[in-house]
């Protein structure tokens, strides 16, 4: 295995990265900012990047756009239509932007009119009803609505390489949004003062941003092994270092985006703080496809 990143793998992070920090919000108030959204859903829509498995894309290149994406809180749909994508490869031949189903709810759903549903091996067309409450502030849910319109059954194999790419693709998203939330925090601690001295100098908090940039980087590995799986390794063995990942990047996001609101003192606890944007992505990302410690050897049992 070279985790290194191809060229043209770099230019897809690049271009990724430079889309979430231009549009992306900057602040709390950005999120209710409905020029900037349309902005936004723009540039991704035209993008392509929501259809990158039936263009023949990577899961490591899934994974890179993922963890941009959740570094930048990007608030329009991504996780859930790239997941929908690679399930209907396999039963459609058109490339419409959908939700992807997780339990009675339609997930990244904002302004989309149909969810795929996968129930075992068969696939289905699924509507997308009223907005369900959420704490992750910028992704949509939805309900779902029945009847749903079968699509066609997806092979054993196919259905598990998928189990592997949608707990990659949230473990890239836990993954990018660690990566933000350290990066606010180590800001704030360059120019917050304390007794006159700004509080990155002291080593209290500077070795709790050491130590979330240690759990990041670790997260980085675990990830980049999990993401080589899904095409390179037989779908029990991609399923087994997913589930790996996930259990590694869940916990460690949930440390660094906790640690991020302690740097920040009692302004972290705020409405008005970007914190808990962070933090509320990353437990809605942990909850996707969530995998129990007991899980984690059943894929090579």
């Amino acid at each position: 295995m070279d985790v290194r990143l191809t060229n043209e793998q770099r230019q897809l992070r690049d271009a990724a990265a430079k889309l979430a920090d231009d549009l992306g919000p900057g602040s709390v108030l950005d999120l209710e900012d409905g020029s900037r959204i349309a902005r936004l859903e723009k540039a991704v829509a035209t993008t392509g990047w929501r259809s990158l498995r039936s263009d023949g894309a990577s899961g490591v290149e899934v994974a890179i756009v993922a963890e941009e994406f959740g570094r930048g809180l990007v608030d329009v749909p991504f996780l859930g239509p790239v997941l929908a994508d690679d399930l209907r490869r396999h039963v459609a031949d058109d490339q419409l932007t959908w939700a992807i189903a997780v339990g009675d709810e339609a997930v990244d759903a904002t302004g989309l009119d149909h969810a795929l549903v996968l129930r075992e091996n068969k696939a289905f067309a699924g509507r997308v009803g009223p907005v369900a409450a959420g704490a992750d502030l910028t992704r949509g849910f939805a309900e779902l609505l029945d009847p749903t319109d079968s699509l066609g059954e997806i092979s054993t194999d196919d259905v598990t390489r998928w189990e592997a790419l949608a707990l990659v693709a949230t473990c890239a998203d836990l993954v990018g949004t660690a990566r933000g939330a350290h990066h606010v925090a180590t800001e704030y601690a360059k120019v917050r003062e304390q007794y006159g001295t700004a509080i990155g100098s002291y080593q209290a908090v500077a070795h709790l941003l050491a130590e979330g940039l240690a759990l990041i980087e670790g997260s980085v590995s675990v990830l980049r092994y999990a993401a080589w799986a899904v095409d390179e390794l037989p779908p029990i063995e991609a399923i087994a270092a997913a589930r790996i990942a996930k259990i590694y990047c869940a916990r460690a996001t949930r440390t660094v985006c906790e640690t991020a609101v302690q740097v920040h003192g009692g302004i972290g606890n705020t409405w008005e703080c970007l914190v808990h944007v962070y933090l509320r992505r990353a437990l809605t990302s942990t909850e996707l496809f969530p995998v129990r410690l007991e899980e984690i050897d059943l894929g090579l049992s």
